[in-house]
């Protein structure tokens, strides 16, 4: 059976003769007088099974193996030292962990500029990212497996049960191939793009843009032609390259340049608007974590 942990207590008192080389000087250091502290090494030195000191009545000279021990000891006793302020600092966010999932569109402009700011303000927080569809952070959630995430959403749709807040809001973009008859116009309107066959995720990764987007077709008393679905933003340019249909994307993703694609804004009409969308950073309820509040406080400001 391994012997119980020796009292860090002992290692100071170690440390205190290995320093001054002396027990009365090292007792005086140690606020106590020398019997007790002859007495703790001895059994400091009997629970090791090792001699860590040679005395004589003149002179305490370091054993080899008390020698190898000391930086150690020293290095130990550094760290508890330092304990307090570390527990101060976790406790305020400035030391620990921050676990965020982010939507692949967050990661073209938004994200890179929010985590520069946090890292450069919180430069002891370790930042832990993971692309995550919406609905893999919501199960990531379930499980405890992240500290907050960057989801996207229809307006007013942010996930229900978890507290969030805003940071982007922009319009739709219809994504289609250069090779498309309408990739010539700079403009286009709900009328011409509606009958295009669609590359669209599907529901279950955005539920409320999603239906936001068929809101579009429905109102115009359309049925939207779904081509293919795909779950990541990239591959749903990559697909509208190749030609199999055109999508519906965040604005954002203009700044994904994939040799092919262009991008055109579409006109709404009257009564039939063009679909928008937000991102927004989402946490669990409950008093925010310490880290997320700080990373909350880096939170990029609402374009108006």
């Amino acid at each position: 059976m391994s012997n119980p942990t020796i009292e860090l207590r002992l290692w100071r008192q170690f440390a205190a003769l290995a320093e001054e080389l002396h027990f009365g000087r090292a007792a005086t250091r140690l606020h106590m007088t020398q019997p007790p502290l002859t007495q703790a090494i001895a059994h400091l030195e009997t629970r090791l099974g090792v001699r860590l000191f040679e005395r004589t009545k003149r002179s305490v000279q370091m054993t080899a193996a008390g020698e190898a021990l000391l930086p150690q000891v020293l290095d130990l006793l550094a760290r508890a030292q330092a304990l307090p302020e570390q527990a101060r600092a976790a406790g305020a966010g400035e030391l620990g962990r921050l676990r965020l999932a982010f939507v692949s569109t967050a990661g073209f402009s938004l994200l890179p500029k929010w985590v520069r700011a946090f890292r450069e303000r919180n430069p002891q927080v370790q930042l832990e990212l993971l692309e995550a569809t919406g609905d893999m952070q919501l199960q990531a959630f379930e499980h405890h497996d992240i500290d907050a995430g960057v989801i996207l959403h229809s307006p007013g749709f942010a996930p229900p049960g978890l507290h969030s807040r805003l940071v982007a809001r922009e319009p739709l973009v219809l994504a289609l191939s250069e090779h498309h008859p309408l990739a010539t116009r700079t403009a286009l309107t709900l009328d011409q793009v509606l009958t295009q066959p669609l590359v669209i995720f599907p529901r279950r990764i955005l539920p409320s843009l999603y239906d936001a987007i068929f809101g579009m077709y429905h109102a115009a008393a359309q049925s939207p032609q779904v081509a293919q679905e795909a779950i990541q933003m990239q591959t749903i340019v990559n697909l509208v390259s190749a030609g199999l249909g055109v999508a519906w994307v965040p604005d954002s993703v203009r700044q994904f340049q994939r040799p092919g694609v262009v991008y055109r804004s579409v006109a709404g009409k009257k009564g039939r608007k063009v679909a928008m969308c937000e991102t927004s950073l989402v946490w669990p309820g409950g008093a925010a974590h310490a880290c997320v509040a700080r990373f909350i406080d880096c939170a990029p400001d609402l374009p108006g």
